[in-house]
């Protein structure tokens, strides 16, 4: 969902409808008029059933409202369920292109972008998309219902004009090159949703959407199967010929991993991805892995590496110091846990935006330092030196004794103290932590941590809390210590506010996990969402990258490269190679087909 085809020239000469996409750069890959995305398989036949696991960490769901904040909606449903205005391309990091809408205009000053709407575009009911349902589901999504995460996206939005029956605008506060496609990019559903009650009552309502599938056959507890709309308005548009050829896609529920795998080797659904390291080391295997009726195949991918990391809440006394919180990061020996617990399957999370141009390395810049300079004194002087490392235990000079010796040092200069068998502070209290889980086997990657913690005089308790209480306590920011899988981004904007901005510290159910409440970051993030070019973007990021982990708010976990998926060859296709920026399951959802679509599943 990205910049416009037109030239400048063309915009200021007036209003144009057409182009057909924007690009975040101006550099959309496909051109007017284009037949089909280069990756998919436009003769694919249609029909079948695909058969998928939910992999939430919530087993089952108590709700049809994906958007709302309280309960666990079915696995897929947003994707398959509602479109959007523009619709982004898995071969591209920062483009949209004309999905609900037919043409998009970026005011010559980027103060507002103009949507007009396909007239052909349908809901689930057979209503026409409307400019008041563009208004209605943006209006729903800033309000108090919604996750506070698209309040914050969305806060450079002045407001939203219904122009005509089919035409919307949308008015920014200040030029924001991103915000075409963060608009463009809503969820559109039906005004007719839930008409008459307040949105977090719209529980158990079958949402009114627009996109290639409906709420079919649903079995609480055990499955829920989409099933394909044969009417489905887009089926025959550019951006999604070729794709969500499965007239089913049915997504069983297991409560347990053990179960999960064994049903897989079963044959019980025909794909799976794989997160832990063990299971797809030593337990993918089985008769139907030697007949290769599954497969088993690691797709590398280009997407960021995102930020899965340990987060410190330093709304937490103990907490509050960084020389504390790196002294924590010290403790931590990755290099023996790669090796004894993930069959060195996962690369270290270094920083915030591994695996794009945005990472920071080696010293900061000329660009760099000028957005960085009015912070000295304010941020970790750290910031102006070498990038951010994880402390390492392998290699010259390195070790888990030599770390632990420095996070000593580091814990004696912020008043903690050995004394009585454990690490006090100056009023005698021992530093107790928690760190707060919401899976039982979690215990098994944290205890070599809690043990090196142990030898620091750190008592680190393992909490392992149901969903449900899990999902409250961080909402309400009432943890310790937890872990948080953030996904990164080739091109941050403004929804770097939700995860560090001072104004989401204070608001509950954000992304600011951290607490993080920093004028330095808040200008930092503001540079970031404000670039106006990419020469502009990457020393705002880079400089906030630095002033992130230097500040020690997290210790960086592991990362992974590549989709790792374990499909049914007998039963499904795909066009090589996969596009390079796609999710896993998404790519399979959108993009594969059945062999033999008139086969029934076993």
């Amino acid at each position: 969902m990205r910049a416009l085809l037109f030239s400048l020239a063309a915009a200021l000469a007036g209003p144009a409808w057409a182009a057909h996409g924007y690009a975040l750069w101006d550099d959309l890959k496909y051109p007017a008029g284009f037949a089909a995305f280069d990756y998919v398989n436009p003769q694919a036949p249609r029909g079948g059933e695909l058969r998928l696991v939910s992999n939430q960490r919530y087993s089952t769901f108590d709700k049809y409202n994906p958007f709302t904040i309280k309960g666990a909606p079915p696995a897929y449903l947003a994707n398959l369920m509602f479109d959007s205005l523009l619709a982004g391309s898995m071969d591209e990091t920062a483009s949209g292109y004309g999905l609900l809408a037919q043409d998009v205009e970026v005011a010559p000053d980027r103060l507002s972008v103009t949507f007009k709407l396909r007239p052909e575009a349908r809901f689930h009911d057979g209503s026409p998309v409307e400019a008041a349902d563009v208004k209605h589901s943006y209006d729903t999504l800033i309000g108090p219902f919604v996750s506070p995460g698209y309040k914050t996206q969305l806060e450079d939005v002045a407001g939203i004009d219904v122009m005509d029956a089919r035409t919307v605008r949308f008015r920014f506060k200040k030029p924001n090159r991103e915000l075409p496609l963060t608009v463009g990019g809503l969820p559109v559903f039906s005004r007719a949703w839930g008409a008459g009650k307040q949105f977090d009552q719209v529980v158990m309502d079958i949402p009114i959407g627009s996109g290639p599938y409906k709420i079919g056959p649903v079995r609480f507890g055990k499955d829920i199967t989409y099933v394909r709309d044969p009417g489905y308005w887009a089926r025959d548009l550019n951006v999604k010929r070729g794709s969500h050829n499965f007239d089913e896609i049915t997504v069983k529920i297991y409560k347990d991993n053990t179960a999960r795998l064994e049903a897989l080797k079963a044959g019980e659904f025909d794909m799976m991805s794989f997160y832990s390291a063990g299971d797809w080391a030593r337990r993918v295997t089985g008769k139907k892995f030697d007949k290769g009726e599954l497969v088993k195949k690691s797709f590398d991918h280009k997407q960021p590496a995102g930020f899965q990391s340990y987060v410190l809440n330093t709304r937490r006394p103990q907490l509050g110091d960084p020389r504390v919180r790196e002294a924590l990061g010290l403790a931590m020996d990755y290099e023996w846990m790669n090796r004894q617990m993930f069959y060195n399957g996962y690369p270290r999370v270094k920083d915030l935006f591994g695996n794009t141009d945005c990472a920071a390395t080696g010293t900061p810049t000329p660009q760099e330092q000028t957005l960085l300079q009015p912070w000295k004194g304010k941020v970790p002087e750290a910031v102006f030196g070498p990038m951010y490392e994880p402390p390492r235990t392998e290699g010259p000079g390195q070790s888990l004794r030599g770390n632990l010796r420095r996070a000593q040092a580091l814990l004696k200069a912020a008043g903690w103290d050995y004394r009585d068998g454990a690490l006090r502070n100056a009023k005698g209290d021992p530093m107790v932590l928690e760190y707060m889980d919401s899976k039982e086997g979690g215990v098994r990657t944290v205890s070599p941590w809690m043990r090196n913690l142990e030898k620091l005089g750190i008592e680190l308790k393992f909490a392992s809390v149901d969903f449900a209480l899990y999902q409250q306590r961080l909402d309400k920011f009432e943890f310790d210590i937890t872990t948080i899988n953030f996904p990164g981004s080739h091109n941050p904007g403004q929804q770097l506010a939700d995860i560090f901005g001072s104004k989401a510290a204070d608001t509950e159910n954000s992304g600011n996990y951290m607490g993080v409440k920093s004028p330095a970051v808040d200008a930092l993030v503001a540079a970031v969402a404000g670039a106006k070019t990419k020469a502009d973007l990457l020393p705002a990021c880079r400089a906030l990258d630095r002033v992130i982990m230097h500040s020690h708010y997290l210790i960086p976990q592991w990362t992974l490269m590549s989709h790792r998926i374990v499909y049914n060859a007998w039963r499904l296709d795909f066009k090589s190679p996969m596009p390079p920026y796609s999710a896993g399951e998404d790519w399979v959802m959108s993009t594969w087909w059945a062999k033999n679509p008139a086969q029934a599943a076993p």
